[in-house]
């Protein structure tokens, strides 16, 4: 998990309404319902479900310790998902024991390497790296009108690649992989011949496969390698990488094409798969 930054995320709780506005007019469908669509859920069926969750987040201080505005940023997502929450006063253990104490049936908490959903009732873990590769391929569908017999280069083969991978597949899509580790390349072309019979390309030359395609997903932590020349009017990119991939420019230039959040479409995803959501197919 790319280790955020207190700028990266500090202005989220306020502009979540017209993060929505951008969002419809780039996919036609605001943060809940790419969430939902993500999950197989149909929007107005949510209200139609009494499961009443109750989400606690709970600030962790291991490792590097906690980001501030984090965890204020995941609780205003969950409530502008409609979702009854709040943070701990405590931290750690302790906020843990708060959050059974004031009744919260979801946990959720992030560490150094592992960001986490709890549902408590349905014993059901939800992994944000897996929340955010399925959310980003279901916006970045949408936003392109459909993925089937599209040729996607995806740039990263990390948990949130692999993940993309596996939705991306499974909407249609012929995919190439780039990773700057050949090996994990191969890797994720296997497990995707293996789990879902389906071919992937792996690719060697960044620089000729960025050429050579009109739709990226970004999910490497590399900046800036995405320049102009690799933008026309009909590329599209999903990038839930941090930092941007896209240069300045480039990002200027792909503005109405481009969907790129450090936390919202993941965090949206795995609220709703952890409350919503069915047992899927995991790559090895």
């Amino acid at each position: 998990m790319t280790r955020l930054r207190a700028k990266d995320i500090r202005n989220i709780t306020t502009t979540l309404k017209e993060y929505d506005l951008q969002l419809i007019r780039k996919t036609g469908g605001t943060l809940k319902q790419i969430a939902c669509r993500t999950v197989g859920i149909d929007e107005e069926e949510i209200y139609r479900i009494h499961n009443n969750p109750k989400i606690s987040i709970v600030p962790i201080t291991s490792g590097q310790g906690i980001i501030e505005g984090f965890a204020l940023a995941v609780e205003s997502i969950a409530r502008h998902l409609g979702f009854p929450s709040s943070v701990t006063q405590k931290t750690d253990v302790s906020g843990l024991g708060e959050a059974f104490q004031t009744g919260a049936n979801m946990i959720m908490m992030a560490d150094d390497h592992s960001f986490l959903i709890i549902n408590l009732a349905l014993k059901k873990v939800v992994d944000n790296a897996e929340a955010t590769g399925k959310g980003f391929a279901t916006a970045l569908e949408m936003m392109t009108k459909g993925l089937s017999g599209e040729e996607v280069l995806l740039i990263g083969a990390g948990r949130v690649g692999r993940s993309a991978a596996l939705s991306m597949v499974g909407m249609g899509a012929h995919l190439t992989v780039y990773d700057i580790d050949m090996g994990r390349s191969e890797n994720l072309a296997r497990g995707i011949r293996d789990l879902l019979k389906d071919d992937v390309r792996v690719e060697n030359d960044l620089e000729e496969a960025l050429l050579r395609h009109r739709i990226y997903f970004d999910s490497s932590p590399s900046p800036k390698f995405i320049h102009t020349k690799h933008i026309t009017s009909d590329t599209f990119v999903a990038a839930p990488g941090v930092p941007l991939g896209l240069s300045p420019a480039a990002r200027e230039k792909a503005s109405d094409r481009l969907l790129h959040d450090p936390l919202q479409i993941g965090v949206a995803t795995m609220i709703m798969d952890a409350v919503y959501g069915s047992k899927e197919k995991v790559l090895p």
